[in-house]
């Protein structure tokens, strides 16, 4: 019925049925023009569809913000080659058919123009114009656009891998969310497609030029024949000048299309529109070059025989401009001078401020510098970043991150931004805006010059580029971070890290608010007057698997665990490990490889013993309490065993008892905070443990 209706509905509207039959119609018109006869007022209507045409496609090409958004050009460019190779095939068949008689208006009128209506002297002019005319075409802007072609699909086929593990980065820190990431792997793959198909639709353009000079040649040669058979006067006059009017219409629009082919492949690492690139990069540099030029030109106006009435012209207008350039500088600098003097006052003008300031759970503040990063009138690419971390973090850690407040700081330098918990800070970095990151994964194949920086993320050795450098960045190996990124992959590292910490108690009641309306019996069960626990102390529970990485978003069996064995002990540690144990199967997910084996490191069982019988209990909690030698010893034996795991490739995870998890973790957490420790209960079912070390104590410093 849905398709019924549907053809119905074509039926009814002629504009739409036209549409559709448009590339069908098209075609078959094309194959009708090289086989039938057609009329000259025909040929002169195609000629002229076929030159407007081509200048559409020139204006296209000239107004796209990126080449890839006129991901139709390949077609186009058959589709223009099959029409020009027709209309000359028609064209062909009546010149040589009607000689002296022909009345294609449109190759009479190219013709006259370019041959004139004198005898010889004008056909060897119109011939020397047209034989130019193609070898510009041939030579210069078709081999050149077609190597171009060449190399940019070589290099986007490269490329195409590094950019999809950079999108693959971004999206596992948190940077940008699962459609944002679909939507770049996507524009990767057209971009790749694209320059694939100009790389041989490029020979499209190169064969129609070929063909076209050959037609031209056996047009005038079977014209020659023919007017000698039939006796007619001036055959040489009348089938070349046809023969180069022919040529030039058909062969302009195809120089035309060789011209788009070309911008379009040089533009391949820029977006923008053309004009608007064009007053950027060229008529809004520094004052200082336009200044040279118009001493230039005013030097040449005044050496002998150089027509000074053209050159001193130039240089007033290239010397004008310079003089503006300079002045909208100048202006450009005091207006910002301005604007930081008012920053200034208003932040020295006191204030009412109420007797109690809360402080923000989470916030950003940014030097004046970065203060465009989040202006509407300018995208606020940051904000939509922000938003997307704060929705990762709560699929990832079953956290929701309150709000981050987003403040500018004139303390701060103006490329500098900082994060703050609570009001203290918790990480900060500097970025420089317009420019890009560039980050070593272990993949680059040739090293780049650039300012030398370090990652605030992770602490990684960087470089910052400037945009024109970004593809070959990526075609090198390097991770390339715009500057929103760079922001929310370190807001997205502090979130990880800092989780507890967020994690207030108000927040700890809502999300025992929120989890009571679909499952009320297992929060009741949890909170249960006299058995149960207080909200105080599941915050702290849920504190203790956050600064493990442990995501709570499996909140029913971490509640059902402590409702279990919360009348046995309401020992904090206790339940903790009961809760770790009840989600087994998620921790155990993280480490394990496709075949399901975990490969762990093992603790000698005297010295598990030894860090069991330091075990101490503290107002605060149980903490490992071994002696000072003890404890060196214990580090030198971990880091020892961790660094060989990590150099086979592998993730290095410790596995001792039930017992021993919480101290082992203890004891290491200051200096190894990221080594993950598992218990044997929480082995989950049908995952391969695989001990690949065993720690042991070499030596004791005495």
């Amino acid at each position: 019925m849905a398709d019924a209706a549907l053809t119905n509905d074509n039926s009814r509207n002629p504009l739409g049925f036209i549409k559709d039959s448009f590339p069908a119609v098209a075609v078959i018109t094309i194959v009708l023009a090289i086989i039938l006869p057609m009329p000259p007022v025909i040929l002169d209507a195609l000629m002229a569809i076929n030159l407007v045409f081509a200048l559409m496609v020139l204006l296209i090409v000239l107004y796209v913000q990126k080449p890839t958004e006129f991901s139709l050009f390949p077609t186009m460019l058959l589709v223009s080659t099959v029409f020009s190779l027709a209309l000359n095939v028609s064209s062909t068949r009546l010149i040589l058919n009607q000689g002296e008689k022909f009345q294609g208006q449109m190759i009479k009128a190219f013709s006259n123009f370019v041959v004139g209506s004198g005898g010889n002297e004008g056909l060897v002019v119109g011939f020397i114009i047209f034989i130019i005319i193609i070898a510009v075409q041939v030579i210069v802007i078709t081999k050149g656009a077609t190597r171009v072609s060449e190399v940019a699909a070589r290099f986007t086929l490269d490329s195409m891998q590094v950019k999809m593990m950079a999108v693959e980065t971004e999206y596992s820190s948190g940077a940008i969310s699962e459609e944002e990431a679909k939507r770049q792997k996507a524009e990767i793959r057209q971009e790749s497609d694209f320059y694939g198909s100009m790389d041989g639709a490029s020979k499209f353009i190169s064969g129609n030029v070929k063909v076209g000079v050959f037609i031209i040649i056996v047009k005038m040669l079977g014209g020659f024949i023919i007017g000698s058979t039939r006796g007619e006067a001036d055959v040489i006059g009348i089938y070349i000048r046809l023969a180069v009017g022919d040529g030039l219409v058909t062969q302009l629009p195809a120089l035309l299309i060789s011209t788009a082919m070309g911008i379009v492949v040089t533009r391949a690492a820029a977006t923008g529109i053309l004009a608007d690139q064009l007053v950027k990069q060229i008529l809004e540099r520094d004052s200082l070059v336009y200044w040279i030029c118009a001493i230039v030109l005013v030097v040449l106006s005044v050496l002998p025989g150089f027509p000074w009435y053209v050159l001193l012209p130039m240089a007033v207008l290239v010397g004008f401009h310079a003089y503006r350039t300079k002045e909208q500088k100048k202006r450009e600098a005091g207006f910002n001078e301005m604007m930081t003097k008012t920053r200034e006052q208003k932040e020295e003008k006191p204030a009412d401020f109420p007797p109690v300031v809360p402080l923000d759970a989470l916030s950003l503040e940014l030097g004046y510098g970065l203060v465009p990063l989040v202006e509407k009138e300018k995208g606020a690419e940051l904000l939509e970043r922000v938003q997307g971390v704060r929705r990762q973090s709560a699929y990832d850690l079953g956290l929701v991150i309150p709000k981050v407040r987003i403040i500018d700081n004139s303390i701060l330098e103006p490329s500098e931004y900082c994060f703050k918990i609570k009001g203290v800070d918790s990480g900060r970095g500097k970025i420089r805006l317009g420019y890009f990151l560039c980050i070593n994964p272990g993949t680059v194949i040739s090293e780049m010059e650039g300012e030398k920086t370090v990652d605030p993320a992770f602490g990684l050795p960087a470089i910052w580029i400037d945009q024109e450098k970004r593809d070959e960045a990526e075609r090198a190996g390097y991770t390339v971070v715009d500057p929103p990124s760079i922001i929310a992959t370190h807001l997205t590292e502090i979130i990880r890290k800092s989780a507890a910490e967020i994690l207030g108690l108000q927040d700890t009641q809502a999300i025992l608010d929120t989890l009571r309306k679909e499952y009320p019996a297992v929060v009741d069960e949890a909170l249960r007057e006299g058995r149960g626990l207080r909200v105080t102390e599941i915050q702290k529970i849920f504190h203790g698997l956050l600064r493990e990485r442990v995501s709570i978003r499996n909140l029913v069996s971490i509640l059902e665990a402590v409702a279990d064995f919360a009348p046995v002990s309401k020992n904090i540690w206790f339940l903790t490990e009961k809760a770790r144990q009840a989600i087994a199967s998620q921790i155990c997910h993280q480490y394990i490889d496709e075949d399901r084996i975990l490969r762990v490191l093992t603790i000698d069982q005297s010295l598990e013993q030894r860090i069991i019988d330091a075990k101490y209990e503290t107002a605060s909690g149980l903490i490992c309490a071994l002696d000072p030698p003890t404890q060196k010893a214990w580090i030198r034996a971990v880091v020892k065993a961790v660094t060989a795991v990590k150099e086979q490739g592998w993730m290095p995870v410790i596995l001792c008892s039930e017992q021993a998890r919480f101290l082992v973790k203890n004891s290491t957490d200051r200096e190894l905070p990221d080594l993950a420790v598992l218990s044997v209960p929480e082995i989950a079912t049908g995952i391969i443990p695989e001990a690949v070390g065993v720690i042991r104590l070499e030596e004791m410093e005495q």
